[in-house]
């Protein structure tokens, strides 16, 4: 299979790929960041009455009009025990803010504009015109009102709204599985007391978390030691908890150890395309087993992180409605960058900003697809199109920002 394109992969990836239908009913309080499957009606009218939006003196504007009116104090009004009585001529009532206004009243003069002049009385000190600081009935929604559409992502202030509307829970779009194998003799997991010839097994922590920041839910199916018969248990375990995605890390080239895409094809995998033109991450497998998609990472921690934003990211955003992450930025590099071969390569590097406030792009000196504090370390990578020739120093270049919310 020949080497395609990294935006042809992409491309092919998408194209077959569909977001998740399935609707599940949550509770309000884990429906943050979901995305909400059917519209969402108001079960009630908000405020339910008219209603203060201030502390002051609720009154008639026509007693009023003028500084210098003296009204008599008759009752008062708090929030959730309201005035019984009505208002009449030269009357007030004590109102606190959210109070539901008395019957007569149409205004409300705010304390500060109030003079006490006994127990009883309060003297205006500013003019008083109808419906000032009166929240009328149903100045935010309505009974029956779809204040809230499907497709919408649930935040904080969307949850609020939900809340106030009397919804204890909330129909959105079921998260996609996604189920993570490693192989490899070679791995343990972190903690362990390791072998000569062993290494700790890590991508499986960077991928998942990858996964769960684009709203997956994970499988995490450990570690397998390069034997058929355990891989081939994985993947049955992945396809019985009925996995949207399947990503293995490691063992998916054709080398005597690698064994992971042929186990797959003998499970009955169709292989969609194999081999990128990039680095790092050429061994990316995409396939498919039933309905669930596989992805099959380098093992190689830096090209598997690498491939999670290029393809499992893509991917899932697909699956849960979101619009794409776009991390893609202009910047201009620090230094001057070798030519390129046939590979698109992504180089890691370190961001600042220049004088003139452009972004600057300095790639580290050893880019070994093994060396993850350089990655950790990294604010971006730079995108060398494939075949183009030397950068010079100050040059304009596109990068991938690892962390589009520092940019």
């Amino acid at each position: 299979m020949t080497l395609i394109s990294v935006a042809e992969a992409q491309a092919r990836l998408l194209d077959a790929s569909a977001a998740i239908d399935d609707v599940v009913t949550i509770d309000l309080h884990r429906a943050d960041g979901r995305m909400l499957a059917r519209d969402l009606v108001s079960n009630l009218t908000q405020p339910p009455f008219d209603a203060s939006a201030m502390d002051g003196y609720a009154l008639r504007a026509q007693d009023a009009p003028r500084p210098g009116a003296v009204l008599t104090k008759i009752g008062t009004s708090a929030a959730g025990h309201g005035f019984d009585g009505t208002i009449g001529p030269g009357e007030t009532v004590r109102i606190f803010t959210g109070a539901p206004m008395p019957q007569g009243a149409d205004a409300i003069l705010i304390q500060e504009d109030a003079e006490v002049v006994d127990d009883q009385r309060i003297r205006t000190t500013f003019p008083v015109r109808p419906g000032q600081h009166v929240r009328p009935l149903g100045q935010d929604f309505a009974l029956g009102e779809p204040a809230l559409r499907a497709g919408m992502a649930l935040d904080f202030a969307r949850l609020t709204l939900a809340a106030a509307m009397n919804h204890p829970s909330v129909d959105v779009y079921r998260r996609p599985l996604v189920a993570i194998l490693a192989t490899g003799d070679e791995l343990q997991r972190p903690g362990s007391i390791l072998g000569p010839h062993q290494i700790v097994g890590s991508n499986s922590f960077g991928i998942a978390a990858l996964a769960r920041e684009n709203g997956a839910d994970i499988l995490d199916l450990g570690i397998v030691g390069d034997d058929r018969e355990a891989i081939a248990a994985a993947v049955g375990k992945a396809s019985a908890a009925r996995a949207d995605i399947l990503v293995t890390l490691g063992g998916a080239s054709v080398g005597d150890h690698d064994l992971v895409q042929s186990v797959l094809i003998g499970c009955g995998m169709r292989l969609d395309f194999w081999k990128i033109a990039m680095r790092p991450g050429k061994p990316l497998m995409v396939g498919g087993l039933g309905a669930m998609r596989v992805l099959g990472l380098p093992g190689n921690p830096v090209s598997s992180m690498v491939c999670g934003l290029l393809f499992l990211e893509p991917l899932l955003r697909r699956l849960t409605r979101q619009p794409p992450l776009s991390r893609e930025r202009m910047a201009v590099t620090a230094t001057t960058l070798e030519p390129n071969d046939r590979r698109q390569n992504y180089l890691r590097a370190r961001l600042t900003r220049d004088g003139d406030g452009r972004l600057v792009a300095e790639s580290y000196g050893k880019q070994d697809s093994s060396m993850m504090k350089i990655f950790a370390n990294s604010d971006c990578l730079i995108i060398r199109p494939a075949d183009s020739g030397e950068l010079s120093a100050g040059s304009p270049c596109p990068v991938l920002l690892l962390r589009p919310s520092n940019d």
